[in-house]
């Protein structure tokens, strides 16, 4: 047998729209429901409508839930009772109308007794009226009784029936993507830029349209129309319009998913992505830990020759990554943290977060980076305040230094570099604050720390980094 062109329709809004079959259906039966109840409906009548979309016909019927005859009888007393106020009330001049107790909705209970319960005329009919009908119907069972149209549906109903049915499948459609998107929070999706409406990115995800806002965008990047691209998602929103999706590619999570897609290690679990420093667009540092022995975690994440790590930088636009390895001791955490440098000798502070790291002359400029980028990522990685210091200078007296102007700023961070400027032939110190934790955006170029992956390694992640030039500090 054919199929009938109705429910041809009907099965291409759902392919459309991505609706489920019975939703749409669904919506047909409340539209043809609306439809009746505006042309020929009357009070109390609780109607609901059965189509089928084989032939296109639908039967209407007034469905109402039995319910005790005590319920009933205590419906017409309490009725009673108010047309009696209200005939008083109108011979006393006080034509004042008494509306009825309004029924609690289904499930609902009273303030004064969760037994409580009131008979609705409309969803409701007594038992021995019920039985007039089936005579072996009980309590809570269902009567429905159709109903039949006297001619047909008026240009109005039909007109309510349509904007019921637009505004159902808008619906549905919503709760559709909502539902689909939500439980993927977190995750990397591809999609294509749409448009871009000022600073405004829309990209097409297939079914729906998310939107990147400034702030989530690389800055070095540009988006055009049918550009394909792999963005992170970070949340999904219900506003009046319909659900709001959030994308982002500047997300310091972003670095850790693509990790997690190219390297088995990590998703396995065997190697662990700890921390993360990015400024998007330009470099990121992250730190890997492996707490199985035969695994170099380093390793691991640069791959053969530098593929893995390459793989990321390409979706990344080119984003350098710096990878090394993570310690719980902080002085090794932070000597690995500001690689490529090579550091002397580190001074920690416990109470106050804070370290000094001496290096050579000739590594000044690597350990601070280009505008005190690479001690900025290290401190955001590891969490504590870093100055950079020249060969020689005392680290004790340095330290005491950091502490007393802590004390007299009442523990607020001190700008970059103060306190430096007495010594510029030293190359002056950068710190940053250690409230930069390693959700902030940041930046990235690939290198293992030295001494702490294989051989192979190091090789691949340096080949992956451009040594930054002495005279950029």
């Amino acid at each position: 047998m054919a199929q009938s062109p109705l429910k041809a329709a009907i099965q291409q809004i759902t392919e459309e729209k991505n609706i489920p079959y019975e939703s749409v259906i669904d919506t047909i039966e409340a539209a043809l429901a609306v439809a009746y109840r505006k042309d020929f409906g009357e009070k109390n009548q609780n109607v609901k409508v059965e189509f089928n979309p084989e032939n296109g016909t639908a039967r209407v019927f007034d469905v109402k839930a039995v319910a005790p005859d005590e319920l009933y009888e205590q419906y017409l007393k309490d009725q009673a009772e108010r047309e009696a106020q209200a005939a008083a009330a109108a011979e006393a001049g006080e034509a004042k109308s008494i509306p009825p107790p309004e029924s609690p909705p289904v499930g609902a209970t009273t303030p004064e007794s969760a037994e409580a319960e009131h008979f609705d005329p409309k969803t409701m009919i007594a038992l021995a009226q019920a039985r007039q009908q089936k005579p072996d119907v009980q309590v809570g069972e269902e009567i429905r009784t159709e109903l039949f149209p006297p001619a047909a549906y008026g240009r109005m109903a039909a007109q309510t029936a349509k904007q019921v049915i637009i505004q159902r499948l808008r619906e549905a459609e919503r709760d559709t993507i909502f539902k689909e998107f939500k439980g993927r929070e977190g995750e990397i999706l591809a999609g294509t830029v749409q448009r871009v409406e000022g600073r405004l990115v829309f990209v097409d995800l297939g079914h729906s349209t998310a939107i990147m806002p400034p702030p989530e965008q690389v800055s070095s990047e540009r988006y055009q129309p049918g550009q394909r691209i792999k963005v992170y998602l970070i949340s999904v929103n219900t506003t009046p319009k319909g659900p709001e999706i959030v994308i982002s590619r500047s997300h310091p999570e972003m670095v850790r998913k693509l990790f997690a897609i190219e390297v088995p290690e990590i998703s396995a679990g065997s190697v662990e992505i700890k921390a993360i420093a990015r400024e998007a667009g330009s470099r990121t540092k992250i730190a890997v830990f492996s707490n199985q022995k035969n695994i170099d975690p380093v390793g691991s994440c640069v791959g053969q020759r530098g593929t893995r790590v390459q793989t990321v930088i390409g979706e990344l636009g080119g984003e350098k990554i710096d990878i090394v390895e993570w310690s719980d001791d902080p002085v090794k955490f932070i000597s690995n943290a500001l690689s490529p440098a090579k550091i002397l000798s580190i001074k920690v502070n416990a109470d106050a977060q804070s370290a000094i790291a001496e290096v050579r002359e000739d590594q000044m400029s690597l350990a601070i980076g280009r505008n005190g980028q690479n001690v900025r990522l290290a401190a955001k990685l590891t969490g504590w305040k870093i100055d950079i210091v020249g060969e020689g200078q005392n680290l004790e007296d340095r330290l005491r230094e950091r502490e007393a102007m802590a004390a007299a700023k009442s523990g607020e961070t001190s700008p970059a570099g103060e306190g430096d400027a007495a010594t510029p032939e030293k190359a002056v110190p950068t710190e940053a604050s250690a409230e930069a934790k390693t959700e902030e955006p940041g930046e990235a170029a690939a290198t293992p720390v030295e001494d702490n992956a294989a051989p192979d390694s190091k090789a691949s992640a340096e080949s992956a980094v451009e040594p930054e030039p002495k005279n950029e500090a």
